[in-house]
C-alpha cells in the first residue's frame, strides 16, 4: 500500500508528519489519511510532491516491490484527467480487460 511506503519512507528520512506536509506543501491531516489507508486514492499530483520531497521515484513509491510502472509526463495528464473526471479505478480494470480482449481477437483473424 503506497501510505505504508509513504512511512516507511518518511521515518526513514526522519521526519515527522508536520515535517513532510511543510517540506512538501500537502496538508498534514491528507498525508496521514493516507499513510492509514484511509485516503485510498491519492492523485498523482500529491503522490509527486510527496515522492519528490521523500527523494523517490513516483514509480518506486507506487510500486517498490513489483514490477516497475513507468508513469511519463505523456501518461499523468491524462490519468489526472480521467480520475477529476471519475474515472474509478473498477472502469478502469474493465477499460484493460476489454483491449486485451480486442487485441486478442485481433490475433486470432
Amino acid at each position: 500500500m503506497v501510505g505504508d511506503r509513504i512511512k516507511y519512507l518518511r521515518e526513514q528520512m526522519g521526519l515527522t508528519i508536520n515535517e513532510l506536509a511543510n517540506l512538501s506543501n500537502v496538508s498534514k491531516s491528507y498525508i496521514s489519511s493516507i499513510e492509514r489507508g484511509i485516503q485510498k486514492n491519492p492523485s498523482i499530483r500529491v503522490l509527486k510532491k510527496i515522492s519528490s520531497t521523500l527523494n523517490t521515484s513516483l514509480e518506486e513509491l507506487l510500486a517498490p516491490d513489483k514490477k516497475r510502472i513507468i508513469l511519463d509526463e505523456e501518461w499523468i495528464e491524462p490519468l489526472e484527467q480521467a480520475i477529476q473526471h471519475g474515472l474509478t479505478k473498477e472502469e478502469f480494470h474493465d477499460f484493460l480487460s476489454f483491449v486485451d480482449y480486442k487485441r486478442r481477437k485481433l490475433k486470432d483473424e
